[in-house]
């Protein structure tokens, strides 16, 4: 799959799955555009690729801030060929008593954000343009007190879906839903281990935690020309954890609640 020149946009690139996600870019030739609050990681990423990568320092849950970087985009690239929107976060829910203000600016990093990106560079995209949304399995299953990034998560499988046909044939729209992904370090180091409970892995099918590059890997082919035919999809990336029925005492599991 060849990158090379291509323009991608991302949302939360300074760490975790946004950081793989446009490494991942970078390293096959594409540039990269993203906006993060957090300089010192957004810095250290471009000091990496200074030439291949343009960092905006903004909070995405403010509409002028949203224009301002698509601006800045479109001034400086022309186009757009790939929109990743990565950026969310959790305020909980209802048991922390989560605000009116806290959930409402939870849904406008994590839903507002990416409708307003994909409006503002409309006019630009590419012809073979991709936006791919980065969901959660716990759009459709939770543990409690979660309901500020759930609804977040939820909105946006829903928006994908939404995009997907307002947008036919002219931008492809997919949504992933990752399941326990470890971002605590950069899975490019090759001297990293993971160390988890056998009761950890035996939840998942697949025997083991979901790697960063799990996630990046299939944003990758559903913005390549393999994928040009998937549009409208949400894909879980979950090691099959979502599918598999544990009960007390299966796989090592007990309940102690």
């Amino acid at each position: 799959m060849s990158f090379e020149n291509r323009i991608c946009v991302i949302t939360g690139a300074a760490n975790g799955i946004g950081k793989c996600i446009a490494e991942m870019f970078l390293e096959k030739g594409a540039l990269v555009a993203f906006i993060d609050i957090d300089c010192e990681n957004s810095e250290k990423l471009t000091a990496r690729f200074p030439c291949n990568t343009m960092f905006f320092r903004g909070d995405i849950a403010n509409e002028s801030v949203l224009c301002k970087f698509a601006g800045e985009v479109i001034h400086r690239f022309g186009k757009v060929d790939y929109l990743i929107n990565n950026a969310c976060l959790s305020r909980k829910g209802i048991l922390s008593d989560c605000s009116y203000d806290n959930f409402n600016y939870v849904l406008r990093v994590g839903v507002t954000a990416p409708y307003m990106l994909s409006k503002l560079f409309l006019p630009v995209f590419s012809k073979k343009a991709s936006i791919v949304n980065i969901s959660s399995t716990r759009s459709f299953q939770s543990q409690s007190d979660t309901e500020s990034y759930t609804a977040a998560k939820g909105g946006i499988s829903a928006l994908t879906h939404a995009l997907s046909v307002s947008l036919s044939g002219r931008v492809r729209v997919n949504s992933i839903s990752p399941g326990w992904i470890d971002i605590r370090l950069n899975h490019f180091q090759d001297d990293f281990s993971f160390s988890y409970d056998e009761q950890d892995k035996k939840q998942h099918p697949a025997g083991r935690i979901g790697k960063t590059q799990d996630i990046a890997n299939m944003v990758m082919y559903l913005c390549s020309d393999k994928a040009g035919f998937i549009t409208g999809e949400n894909i879980t990336i979950d090691g099959g954890m979502s599918r598999q029925m544990i009960y007390h005492n299966d796989h090592g599991w007990s309940f102690s609640g």
